[in-house]
């Protein structure tokens, strides 16, 4: 490649962040696999990014409706294709059906997928009533909330090798352990993609993230949110915007919503319960 700068071209280097399709399927106990979408992603924590998305839609409830995530076998399919597909077995039935996403759910977009305009608000609606029932979770520090993106930024390793990669991170708020309260960090060229693979991470081995805070490197939409309510996360902190369905879904599922955060400041769009001063 070349650089045009100060008036001049020269050739130069560069490393580029994979993009590459997804497929994942589906395969209830006892049923032949089905398809449930495609989606374009940077290669790496593929079981995660199937299982932390399959949370979000409401596929599986828990980590004991797995009973295995794999590479699919397919024998029609090429040698370059057969790490470009997952299957997930379910212990039994599927806890919600969905319709075989024909419409490809492109690195910056998760909703497209969805089936209509009122899936979305009845998405919104089911989350929001899952949380109602769940114990309120203890108020987060701003200060802390504040310097999550920087915990966040250090551990951006394909960020920093190409530039192109957004990072989602699940914290705790105990920041005297060996890894400073960090539960896991993703990377992936879309930042729901990110998302849900620390929500998989997170699901696949049993760890315990309710009341943990959520932090992406990009704005707060409405299906940041979610994923976040559905695995049971306290707080979602974003370096960019939140948008208003965002910011909605946060009140009805009492979840702190923070954006802006970065030069040690913060601002705090909701808050369930009244703020602790740092």
């Amino acid at each position: 490649m070349v650089e045009w700068a100060d008036g001049s071209l020269r050739a130069r280097e560069d490393r580029v962040l994979t993009e590459e399709p997804l497929e994942i399927r589906v395969s209830a106990a006892g049923e032949p696999p089905r398809r449930f979408g495609v989606t374009m992603r940077t290669p790496g924590a593929d079981f995660e990014l199937a299982a932390g998305l399959l949370l979000a839609e409401g596929v599986v409830a828990g980590i004991d409706d797995l009973a295995r995530v794999a590479y699919c076998t397919d024998e029609t399919l090429r040698p370059d294709q057969r790490f470009n597909v997952v299957t997930v077995d379910l212990t039994g039935p599927v806890r919600r059906s969905w319709v075989d996403r024909q419409a490809r759910a492109t690195s910056a977009c998760g909703v497209c997928g969805t089936d209509s305009l009122d899936e979305v608000e009845a998405l919104a609606g089911r989350t929001a009533s899952d949380r109602a029932h769940a114990a309120p979770a203890p108020p987060w520090d701003p200060a802390l909330l504040a310097a999550l993106p920087d915990r966040l930024r250090t551990r951006q390793q394909q960020f920093d090798r190409t530039g192109g990669a957004h990072a989602a991170g699940i914290f705790t708020d105990d920041t005297s352990t060996a890894d400073s309260g960090t539960v896991v960090v993703r990377e992936d060229v879309g930042r729901h993609n990110a998302v849900d693979k620390a929500v998989g991470y997170a699901l696949l081995n049993r760890v315990d993230v309710a009341g943990d805070a959520l932090c992406t490197s990009g704005r707060v939409g409405f299906e940041i949110v979610q994923k976040a309510a559905v695995a049971g996360i306290g707080a979602v902190v974003g370096v960019g915007a939140p948008t208003t369905l965002a910011i909605d879904l946060a009140e009805r599922a009492a979840i702190t919503l923070a954006a802006f955060a970065r030069d040690g400041r913060v601002v705090l769009h909701h808050v369930p319960q009244p703020a602790v001063a740092g």
